[in-house]
């Protein structure tokens, strides 16, 4: 153990004959700290550890009676595959079955080792798929949340396998309990359990849909796992249970920290555009916070109300009158934008709907790039749906987008818009009003390809960040400095420079292990 500790070629050498007694030696403990010793010294020398066959008898370690060797050689092979690239055995039935048959008798992180390694192994037909299911099912009633965790991927994954709803069904009821219960494990572990749940729901919708009331918030909750349930939220709310989950959100929208508030009013919008039947519901809890007059309250409504109109247009115009009370309290750019665009897209049916736009108007140049190009298209559309009205104030939002505006986009913008109405203003509302595709539910927000690349690498850092490995993690072999090409001016200095470098100190090298070349 300790002299694979010590990263130095000249070791190397020196510890194969040891490690391969070692490897081979009567006592279970001496082996499985052997085998962890094996792709330590991979890391120094690959091609020596593939020239002594330490590889091949990690393998033969596969069958070793005593499961903590089994997992040990395991991991062993597991990080020498990550190092190489590429697979150093073969993973077939016969392996696999070795590995589940060493489960019961590991240590917990032996356990995770040997299922997150049998989750890479695919059934040859649904039986077998079977077989490995039952073997794994027990661990997902383990204290450790990671055993859980990995069972539950290699079950998720197999499930595509099995033929039979009825059996289908059976192994998701099974799942759902030990997942519930990681919501009452320390909030770390609950985050990390809420991150895996959003993909597990987004392949199979139907795990955890009578179990919404585990994932409202608590008060003592940490923000991080409250902004994570609302998520869930959302994906478990449907029509048997969305009064519940509404009343939570509303709950939640009176609370003191604005961020969660924001993102629960959002979520509010989001069961909205995703349950067309629940969305007059929707709608009035949103006017009854609007009615608040709490300012980011406001604001926040006033933007999702903009997406479920883009979700149902020509309905719940009888919200417009409450918004338009509110627009005093319009700071953020967002919000404000939102505004403008309700104004805009049901300006022949809002009365003032000039008087509103020159209000916009009047703070034009201090106004963000989002707002006046929404302002900009706005105003063109309230002047081809009623241009006796707004001839004038057409005129003076382009001439403050092209001439008194230095953002590129805004006054681009603004020439098109110009050269539009100038020559042809029937074609101008053929692209201006035409119609567009209504917003689409984002509940499964996750792409099919990268959801399939999460699952495969479900209880990782990967599941976590809902990211591929290879965005966050850049695993390269350390390049040794004497082995680094000198630059121009490095080989000017060792050229003989004007000003010579200080000898090194003479340090003695206690690693030289008989090398008599002097220091």
């Amino acid at each position: 153990r300790t002299m694979g500790c010590i990263r130095v070629d000249k070791i190397s050498e020196y510890l194969c004959e040891p490690l391969r007694r070692a490897l081979k030696d009567s006592d279970p403990y001496v082996r499985k700290t052997a085998a962890i010793c094996v792709p330590k010294l991979y890391e120094v020398s690959p091609e020596l550890v593939e020239d002594q066959g330490f590889i091949d008898t990690l393998i033969e370690l596969l069958g070793d009676a005593n499961p903590s060797v089994v997992s040990n050689s395991i991991a062993a092979l597991a990080e020498i595959s990550t190092s190489r690239g590429r697979a150093t055995y073969t993973l077939d039935s016969n392996n696999a079955m070795k590995m589940l048959a060493a489960l019961n008798d590991c240590s917990e992180w032996g356990q995770v080792t040997i299922l997150d390694t049998v989750s890479q192994y695919r059934p040859q037909h649904s039986q077998e798929a079977e077989s490995i299911v039952e073997r794994v099912k027990p661990r997902l009633q383990h204290a450790n949340s990671a055993v859980v965790l990995s069972a539950t991927k290699i079950i998720i994954k197999l499930l595509d396998l099995i033929t039979g709803e009825e059996k289908i069904k059976g192994y998701l009821k099974a799942l759902a309990p030990p997942l519930v219960t990681l919501m009452s494990g320390k909030s770390e572990i609950q985050y990390v359990a809420l991150r895996n749940i959003q993909l597990l729901c987004q392949v199979r919708p139907m795990l955890l849909k009578n179990d919404v009331k585990v994932f409202f918030c608590k008060y003592n909750d940490p923000i991080y796992v409250k902004m994570e349930k609302l998520d869930v939220l959302v994906m478990l709310s449907h029509s048997g249970n969305i009064d519940q989950v509404l009343m939570e959100f509303n709950e939640y929208a009176t609370e003191i920290d604005d961020e969660f508030v924001r993102k629960s009013v959002r979520s509010i919008g989001r069961c909205a555009v995703k349950l067309p039947d629940a969305a007059e519901r929707c709608v009035k809890v949103l006017v009854d916070l609007i009615k608040t007059k709490v300012n980011y309250v406001v604001q926040e409504a006033i933007v999702v109300i903009r997406n479920i109109f883009r979700k149902y247009p020509n309905k719940y115009e009888g919200v417009i009158g409450t918004l338009c009370e509110n627009l005093e309290t319009l700071d953020d750019s967002e919000a404000k934008a939102s505004m403008i665009w309700i104004v805009g897209e049901y300006a022949e049916r809002i009365d003032n709907s000039p008087e509103l736009m020159e209000g916009f108007v009047e703070t034009f140049a201090e106004d963000g790039a989002q707002v006046q190009l929404q302002l900009l298209t706005a105003v063109v559309k309230l002047f081809l749906k009623r241009p006796a009205n707004a001839s004038e104030l057409v005129k003076r939002v382009l001439g403050l987008a092209t001439r008194e505006v230095d953002n590129p986009d805004v006054r681009d913008r603004g020439f098109i818009y110009w050269r539009l109405l100038s020559s042809n203003p029937e074609q101008a509302k053929q692209v201006v009003l035409a119609d567009k595709p209504t917003i689409e539910d984002d509940t499964d927000r996750i792409e099919t390809l990268l959801l399939d690349d999460l699952i495969y690498n479900l209880a990782t850092l990967s599941s976590v960040y809902h990211k591929r490995p290879q965005q966050f993690v850049d695993r390269k072999r350390i390049i040794k400095p004497d082995a680094l090409p000198l630059d121009d001016d490095d080989e000017q200095e060792a050229g003989g420079g004007a000003a010579a470098a200080p000898p090194p100190p003479q340090v003695v090298d206690m690693l030289s292990l008989g090398d008599d070349t002097p220091p």
